[in-house]
């Protein structure tokens, strides 16, 4: 399934918010100074964002 921009924007949104909770991370941070934004981005990249899109 193809998730349009909005889906992507708020997955990676709340996914990023988790992370700024203290959530841990589910990829490993290659630089000391990612921010919440970029690892959400490579967690989405490599498939293993704990987040699903239900449409009706």
């Amino acid at each position: 399934m193809e998730l349009t921009k909005y889906e992507l924007a708020r997955i990676i949104g709340a996914r990023a918010y988790q992370l700024a909770l203290g959530a841990p991370p589910l990829v490993k941070i290659s630089r000391p100074d990612m921010s919440f934004l970029e690892v959400a981005e490579e967690e989405l990249k490599k498939g293993v964002i704990p987040l699903a899109v239900v449409r009706e």
